[in-house]
């Protein structure tokens, strides 16, 4: 595993970026944010095309607004009110949209450095000390994070940890995906599935209302493939709300790890197969990017990437007949993802 410098944040930290390599696909990670930077997956021609947005240096991340790459956490996704109760006790969150809160406000996972537990060559092992009231939740939670490339070219990310309290856990990847290459162009005519028969409904907010939505003659029927384009300027009023897709998907995998989406390039030819144990997916296509300047002079439009970040429903805690986020104190939480890529 090689290791060189990733430029200093504004407050002097210096950073570090790490290669990861494997048959047919290799990954670029940084301490900062414990962020993917870059994914390279290798066509039948032997060209690599690097197939996630990101920035050149942790300045870069500093100052982004996009969540490139980064883990998010202690709770990914919304938070009605940006306060929540647990055994009795209310908790206070940032407001940093709107009245609600947004991945945990605004000390987020990302912008600290990460200590490096282990790596090999195709494997890297993140810690991050979480303490107790930290962005407002209970317990003082150490995460770690392995992310891992396959023999049959998957990025793996592994996730867990064990807090002293009851807390919530909810911890996902913010990765841009464009498969025809991070400096492309939009993603409108890339394939997609999601294994999913609803999806939660949300206010103008978007924050769930607790109401299951069938996905039957909606754009939000991605069980048979089909282009992101193809309904995302419809008049259909999730789609209204959300300015295009980023909605949760209730996942039809009941727990258990296995494949939940895809997703194919129409140009690379490149293909995208998501596993997970999570019970839902926020599917989000970039509709608040604007010229995003990104790594190796890139400029990313508007719906330049796609992310597939599985997760706990959003604001599963005020939800009961939601999957609970809480993790109860001494007990492990433990989670995967895998990202597998085919061509």
């Amino acid at each position: 595993m090689s290791k060189k410098s990733f430029g200093k944040t504004t407050k002097g930290e210096e950073a570090f970026l790490y290669t990861l390599t494997n048959k047919g696909i290799r990954a670029t990670v940084t301490d900062y944010g414990a962020t993917l930077v870059s994914l390279y997956v290798q066509k039948e021609d032997g060209e690599e095309v690097d197939v996630v947005l990101g920035y050149d240096d942790a300045l870069g991340y500093e100052k982004g607004t996009c969540f490139f790459g980064c883990p998010v956490g202690r709770h990914a996704n919304r938070t009605h009110g940006a306060t929540f109760e647990i055994n009795g006790v209310t908790y206070e969150m940032d407001k940093n949209e709107n009245e609600n809160n947004l991945h945990s406000g605004l000390d987020f996972y990302h912008n600290r450095i990460w200590k490096v537990e282990e790596g090999t060559g195709t494997s890297i092992t993140f810690s991050l000390i979480s303490p107790d009231g930290d962005q407002g939740f209970p317990g003082e939670l150490k995460v770690f994070m392995t992310y891992e490339l396959t023999d049959d070219r998957m990025f793996r990310i592994t996730y867990w940890g064990t807090p002293d309290q009851d807390t919530i856990i909810n911890l996902t990847n913010h990765s841009y995906f464009n498969l025809n290459g991070h400096n492309s162009g939009d993603i409108l005519n890339h394939l997609v599935t999601i294994d999913g028969e609803y999806y939660t409904k949300t206010d103008e907010q978007s924050i769930p209302t607790g109401i299951l939505v069938e996905v039957d003659d909606t754009p939000m029927d991605f069980r048979d493939s089909r282009r992101i384009g193809e309904d995302i300027g419809s008049d259909y009023e999730a789609i209204v709300l959300g300015q295009g897709y980023d909605h949760n998907w209730a996942l039809n995998n009941d727990g258990n790890y296995q494949k939940v989406a895809t997703a194919k390039g129409d140009l690379s030819g490149i293909e995208m197969e998501v596993y997970t144990d999570l019970p839902g997916m926020q599917f989000y296509t970039g509709n608040f990017m604007d010229d995003e300047k990104g790594k190796e002079g890139a400029i990313y439009p508007k719906r330049g990437g796609f992310c597939f970040e599985t997760q706990f429903f959003p604001d599963a805690i005020h939800h009961e007949n939601f999957v609970s986020p809480i993790t109860k104190a001494k007990e492990e939480y433990h989670s995967v993802t895998g990202y597998r890529f085919k061509v």
